[in-house]
């Protein structure tokens, strides 16, 4: 919060129960809602760009977010806290990675300098080191990933496909070996492994604006420029086969009279506290953790 208020930002608080889906490919906990169906919400996505077309330029949300993934691996929860931001951009959607590689700094630097005693207390079982990052985004492109992959013995068919575990890993090794940093940024992902509302490259298609940030070879964020122009929007949606209900209809609606290019990304906190802990398990970073084996205490 520090870090984000002192660069303009507006913390928000939006619904946790929505008519529709707010990502795509995700599970969702349904409910009944009067007679109709809602779900707990995956994320503030459509919201927080809502709250730039309303000319917030700067919004972020700490909140609950909740995943119906039927996972059973060290690093998935059914509901963790989100740290969601959005923002307008003027020139390129490098501004808002750059406004993240600056938070994660003030983060890690603000861990080191006033929970020191607490880190070396954690550190005496779970052996870690403070997170290696550098001054400047550390920004790989998805070819050169690709490239990194195979040169390790990957076989990732076309280059197209989404990464497994194992090759976040192996990316990760081969990022701190060649650049010295465990956090590092993925950029230009294949758009058909996105979600509908992230903008295509313009320069080509098949890849998009979007990006993931990685702490020791593992994900802790995705992100993108998101599409603004709602034709372009009700283009994608019919692209990915997903019907525009009345949900969409309202979020669609909100940039039909104009709003900023913008882009952001959401932070999934526990997985951040896992993994710069080196935890063997994301349950460890969660008081009451919520799997698909446990919905109690």
């Amino acid at each position: 919060r520090e870090y984000l208020y002192s660069q303009g930002f507006v913390e928000i608080h939006t619904p946790k129960l929505i008519a529709g889906e707010s990502e795509s490919g995700a599970g969702v906990f349904t409910t009944d809602y009067f007679g109709s169906v809602a779900c707990l919400a995956q994320s503030p996505q459509l919201y927080k760009q809502m709250a730039i077309s309303s000319d917030l330029d700067r919004v972020f949300e700490i909140g609950p977010v909740f995943r119906a993934e039927n996972s059973h691996t060290r690093r998935h929860l059914c509901e963790f806290t989100g740290l969601d931001l959005e923002m307008a951009i003027k020139d390129h959607y490098m501004e808002t990675l750059t406004i993240i590689h600056n938070l994660f700094k003030h983060i890690f630097n603000g861990l080191e300098d006033r929970f020191a005693k607490e880190l070396t207390v954690i550190r005496q079982q779970y052996d870690s080191e403070p997170v290696a990052f550098t001054d400047e985004p550390c920004v790989l492109h998805w070819p050169e990933a690709m490239d990194i992959l195979r040169e390790k013995g990957f076989d990732v068919g076309d280059g197209m496909g989404d990464l497994s575990g194992a090759m976040e890993l192996g990316l990760g090794e081969a990022v701190k070996e060649k650049y010295g940093t465990d956090f590092f940024m993925l950029d230009k992902y294949p758009s058909e492994i996105r979600p509908f509302y992230t903008m295509p490259d313009p320069e080509d298609g098949q890849f998009s604006n979007s990006y993931d940030i990685f702490i020791r070879g593992q994900e802790i964020c995705s992100g993108a420029q998101r599409c603004h122009d709602p034709e372009l929007v009700e283009e994608m949606l019919e692209k990915k086969g997903i019907e525009a209900g009345d949900g969409l209809k309202a979020y669609i609606d909100s940039f039909r009279h104009g709003v900023n290019p913008h882009a952001g990304a959401g932070i999934g906190l526990e997985r951040v506290v896992f993994l710069y802990l080196g935890l063997d398990n994301v349950r460890k970073a969660s008081m009451f953790p919520r799997d698909p084996n446990r919905c109690t205490p």
